[in-house]
């Protein structure tokens, strides 16, 4: 579904990296890092984090599809204590349930919560993990609250830049579908 119009610049709410974080921890594939910026942009986002990517992965080969600017910015990380210390609230995204005590909220009741933290000058940011397998516990237990898509019980395995498309997307409704 082609509908990118080079002749119109982004908003500068997108200029300016309004939003929350997308923070992709050990992402495997340059093409899942490219398509993430991707989703992130059509959703006014560009705060792109990257927590240990896979050696030799290099934002040429990523298919961002003009996603470019988020791509430029993205910032890479040792640690994910590391990517998120300047972060207030932070989610974690999965579709596994833990042996945690830990809010569990769709992406449409996070972006709710996010505009508001935001709105009051505190940062928020997602983790994802992994392609292979997900977020770590260890990654888990830093976030706050866990996001879970309401999916088929009997398989709700996303794509790591169809999740970021997801909760981007619930941002971007949840300020009226505007920038």
């Amino acid at each position: 579904m082609a509908g990118t119009d080079s002749n119109r610049q982004p908003p500068q709410t997108v200029t300016e990296g309004g939003g929350p974080a997308m923070i992709l921890v050990e992402p495997q594939l340059a093409d899942n890092i490219g398509a993430a910026a991707r989703a992130m942009l059509n959703c006014g986002l560009t705060d792109l984090r990257l927590v240990r990517p896979r050696p030799g992965w290099s934002r040429d080969e990523a298919a961002a599809a003009g996603a470019d600017m988020v791509l430029e910015r993205a910032r890479l990380y040792d640690s994910t204590p590391a990517a998120i210390a300047d972060l207030h609230h932070v989610y974690a995204a999965t579709a596994r349930p833990r042996d945690m005590i830990k809010p569990v909220v769709t992406p449409r009741q996070a972006a709710r919560h996010m505009r508001r933290w935001l709105a009051r000058g505190e940062q928020a940011g997602v983790l994802f993990g992994p392609e292979r397998a997900g977020l770590n516990n260890d990654d888990v237990v830093l976030a706050e609250a866990l996001i879970m898509v309401p999916l088929s019980p009997a398989f709700a395995s996303l794509n790591l830049a169809h999740a970021v498309l997801l909760v981007s997307y619930e941002w971007f409704q949840a300020g009226g579908g505007t920038l």
